[in-house]
């Protein structure tokens, strides 16, 4: 991945004039003053660690394992959020890890937690490094040194129970490499973030992450049925049984905890027969108001598509949706996309569902009739989409959407290179509070930035509710980490004043944090710091993300 962007560096592309037009005329966007930093003049501090430390970690994981060099370091600073890139960018390396350590197993995970204890040596767990809320980045006050634990040696699919449909993977498998794994045995886990080409599948478990076709498969919280957990005070092992009321369900503490309690050294997923094609179409609405109406009955009343995503008008309008058409104009009112898929040939034999059946309670999954087809689905979809007053617009905007899906972080990285500033915010809420959300959210961006462009989608839903994805675009400040600081505020302090929760997918980290102790409460915070202590009673896994300071939670 592009140590200071996203991505593959040849997918990288020069904005077209037009837009640079757009930009410069639409928001008065110019070009930074100060050209980027070269990966070789990033400015790093010193290893902190000792020899004799880092001879102890060779110990365990081998010396070809422990990795103090310039470009290691640098490409395991912060992750992928727009300041995580600015302050890069910029060359501000001050993050970065003395070590990056690369463990081949549970066994030596769990005796490089226990050195790091014994030590006093602050551990960040590390899969695709695509956080973009802040969770990459270890306090040090008080810590000998810090390491970033790399799980990317720990990428094998372990098993594959065909007849529970559950397959083991280690933690550091990438997502495009556990589809193709799955592929084999004719599986897939539905799971298509716009991380998909490089987050890890315990990266999705560790920030309750959730995929573009979660309105037919859940999220990825949904697919966990059992896990491993290394913690510095033992090992934990999680979930016997599909469901159970023997207790509280740890697999829940574990899963969005960020590895603030532990790393997670094997995963137990639910998995799918593959289909045998995915077909994605376009549909037009009048309002947002309009779509997310639309959206509510399919939620509700059913039948949900695999893929359901609504944008906003300043969406649509832009193209947001399109990133290859982008600027180009997508139209008037909102755009729908619906994404179906063919069940494989062989469906319909034992055990082996045309669809997987709605079963009743299941978030995103209400109880009504299953069609055995995705031609019968998409037919229900469609009569609801067209009572709710959604006009038809064909396969093109869907098509077009699928070739652009994951484009939208390398879109990013040019606006930045540009001059503008571009960044992500999302959150979630019921439906009767959703129009008041989705207008605080917008009017504290804008009275922070001034006048930005303010672009939102819903692209998950629920029978309660749905989620709100905004995207901001505004000309860079001389200090733009600074500008988005103070609009990022400014968004949480709304969102958690309209009753949104701070997250729906993209986790706590640091940036999170303040905003969710207010969420949680000061009872939720003694609840979570208590677990921390049991798990990880040195504090030294992933220090200052997901966990509220004590001095930050009031009564009040």
């Amino acid at each position: 991945m592009l140590w200071s962007g996203w991505g593959d560096p040849a997918q990288a592309r020069e904005l077209p004039e037009h837009l640079r037009k757009l930009l410069r005329d639409l928001l008065g966007v110019r070009a930074p003053h100060v050209p980027a930093a070269t990966l070789e003049s990033v400015r790093l501090p010193p290893v902190a660690l000792p020899a004799p430390l880092l001879e102890a970690l060779a110990a365990i994981a081998g010396a070809e394992h422990v990795r103090t060099g310039h470009e290691d370091r640098v490409r395991h600073t912060r992750g992928k959020s727009t300041p995580d890139l600015l302050r890069l960018r910029a060359g501000d390396g001050s993050d970065a890890p003395d070590a990056v350590v690369l463990p081949g197993s549970h066994e030596e995970v769990a005796a490089l937690l226990e050195l790091c204890a014994r030590e006093r040596i602050a551990v960040v767990p590390f899969g695709g490094g695509t956080s973009v809320v802040g969770g990459l980045a270890a306090g040090r006050a008080g810590f000998a040194g810090v390491i970033a634990l790399d799980l990317a040696r720990l990428d094998r699919l372990r098993s594959v129970d065909a007849e529970s449909m559950v397959a083991e993977f280690e933690p550091g498998v990438r997502a495009p490499d556990a589809e193709r794994l799955l592929a084999a045995h004719g599986l897939t886990l539905g799971h298509f973030p716009q991380s998909f080409e490089y987050a890890t599948l315990g990266g999705f478990a560790a920030a309750r992450s959730s995929g573009q076709a979660s309105a037919g498969y859940g999220r990825f919280d949904d697919m966990v049925v059992g896990l491993t957990v290394a913690t510095p005070a033992g090992t934990l092992e999680l979930g016997r049984a599909p469901k159970s009321a023997a207790g509280p369900d740890l697999r829940q503490l574990v899963l969005g905890s960020e590895g603030a309690f532990g790393v997670i050294t094997s995963l137990r997923l639910r998995v799918r027969r593959a289909p045998a094609e995915r077909v994605y179409e376009g549909w037009r609405f009048a309002s947002f108001a309009a779509g997310t109406a639309a959206m509510r009955a399919l939620a509700q009343e059913g039948p949900l598509p695999t893929v359901l995503r609504l944008s906003d008008e300043t969406e649509t309008m832009i193209g947001l949706a399109k990133p290859d058409a982008i600027g180009s104009g997508g139209g008037s009112g909102c755009l729908l996309i619906a994404g179906y898929e063919e069940p494989p040939a062989e469906a319909g034999e034992p055990g082996r569902p045309a669809e997987p059946p709605a079963e009743a309670g299941e978030p995103g999954r209400p109880a009504v009739g299953s069609p055995a087809s995705a031609a019968g689905r998409r037919g229900a979809v469609a009569a609801v989409l067209a009572r709710m007053g959604g006009e038809f617009l064909g396969e093109e905007p869907g098509r077009a959407w699928e070739r652009g899906r994951f484009s939208a972080p390398y879109l990013r990285d040019s606006l930045l290179a540009a001059g503008a500033t571009v960044e992500t915010l999302e959150t979630a809420g019921f439906w009767a509070g959703l129009p008041r959300l989705y207008d605080a959210v917008r009017l504290a961006l804008v009275g922070a930035l001034g006048s930005p462009l303010v672009m939102c989608h819903v692209s998950h839903v629920y029978e309660t509710g749905a989620s709100l994805y905004f995207t901001v675009v505004t000309p860079q400040e001389d200090d733009p980490v600074a500008q988005w600081e103070r609009a990022k505020a400014a968004a949480n302090a709304a969102i958690v004043e309209a009753g949104g929760t701070i997250s729906h997918h993209h986790g706590v980290g640091r940036d999170h944090r303040d905003a969710y102790a207010a969420e949680v409460g000061p009872l939720g915070v003694a609840v979570l710091r208590a677990v921390k202590s049991a798990l990880d009673p040195a504090g030294i896994l992933n220090p200052g993300a997901l966990i509220p300071h004590a001095d930050t939670v009031s009564d009040g």
